[in-house]
């Protein structure tokens, strides 16, 4: 079941009972979206993207330290050390929607605590507490595969952007202007971590999607443009990534490349999932000596598959039941596609 309303309160309670948060989100739209709602709520603060690390750890510690906030918002990051915790002497509010997590010294808010079965994006859970944004929280939503129950609402106030008939967030994406705002919102998130903060400080300033869309502002003209530069990275590999799942009938499909700045695997295997959804995807990105991987499928639950493939194997991996990213040593990746295709 989703939050209840006491829960909501205790997060809006949390946002406006502090006065300098820090804010800690996932590198996704989901937790992107999670923090523009919460930062723009509160109208202070500072975000932190966690792009280098699967966890949110003693990495992140020193940050706290130099930033002195009187609040800790951690958001749509499925684990965190609780190391990083015990060191955090102020409160902690953590928001997410991933498979539940035991932590200590933290307000721990996840609908699937009590439902584990119900997978409400975070930005869903920041948009009952902030009340505001209601483009943003839509864009974070359907980004996560998830048709929030405000769908109408934001149909009423943009009909030209999600007018197409849609009967799942892949015909959204995909098929509507709302989709082109997510992938734009996306292809932001590219990039080193300085410049990616830079779109993200000036997105924080947009009043609302057209401004983005119809470059009315400078602000406007500045995000798109960013989008049009990763896109121009993007549309070769999705036809190759089409062009390899047309030709081959098995039911797992690899696709490999190699990229020192940019990963794609995220954005590739969604695209590729919604167009051939019987397929089960594997898209791996060939950085120093690690596949950095994305891996899809509608029916598969994917999870324990991953922990089965990589005992003994040097990585890590997991996510959402049909939705997972790993790494795993170069070395390793062989191996663990062998036995990815005999368990499958």
């Amino acid at each position: 079941m989703a939050l209840s309303k006491n829960q909501i309160h205790q997060i809006r309670e949390g946002l406006d009972s502090c006065k300098n948060p820090l804010f800690f989100f996932d590198d996704d739209q989901d937790g992107l979206c999670s923090f523009l709602q919460l930062y723009r709520y509160k109208g202070e603060g500072k975000g932190i993207i966690v792009k280098t690390t699967p966890k949110l750890g003693s990495l992140f510690a020193r940050k706290v330290e130099e930033y002195h906030p009187d609040k800790v918002f951690i958001l749509d990051l499925a684990a965190v050390e609780q190391e990083f915790l015990d060191g955090i002497k102020v409160p902690v509010i953590w928001i997410d929607h991933h498979s539940p997590a035991k932590a200590y010294n933290v307000k721990y808010f996840n609908p699937r605590v009590s439902d584990y079965e119900d997978n409400q994006p975070t930005s869903y859970m920041c948009y009952q507490a902030a009340e505001k944004d209601l483009w943003i929280a839509t864009i974070g939503c359907v980004a996560d595969w998830f048709i929030p129950p405000f769908i109408k609402e934001f149909k009423n106030e943009f009909p030209d952007l999600a007018e197409n008939p849609c009967k799942t967030p892949g015909d959204v994406i995909y098929n509507t202007k709302l989709g082109l705002l997510i992938r734009i919102f996306s292809f932001i998130l590219k990039g080193k971590t300085d410049d990616v903060m830079k779109n993200i400080k000036v997105l924080s300033r947009i009043a609302g999607p057209y401004e983005i869309l119809n470059k009315e502002t400078a602000q406007g003209r500045f995000i798109y443009k960013h989008y049009e530069q990763v896109n121009k990275l993007y549309e070769p590999l999705i036809k190759d990534v089409l062009k390899t799942l047309e030709k081959t009938e098995d039911r797992l499909v690899m696709f490999t490349y190699k990229d020192d700045r940019t990963s794609f695997t995220s954005d590739l295997s969604n695209e590729a999932i919604y167009r051939f959804p019987d397929k089960i995807i594997l898209i791996a990105r060939e950085k120093n000596d690690e596949m950095k991987c994305s891996l899809r499928s509608a029916k598969a639950v994917l999870p324990p598959i991953i922990d089965k493939c990589l005992v003994g194997l040097e990585g890590y991996g997991g996510g959402h039941e049909h939705a997972c990213g790993l790494n795993i040593k170069t070395r390793d990746f062989e191996e663990f596609v062998r036995r990815l295709r005999e368990l499958i």
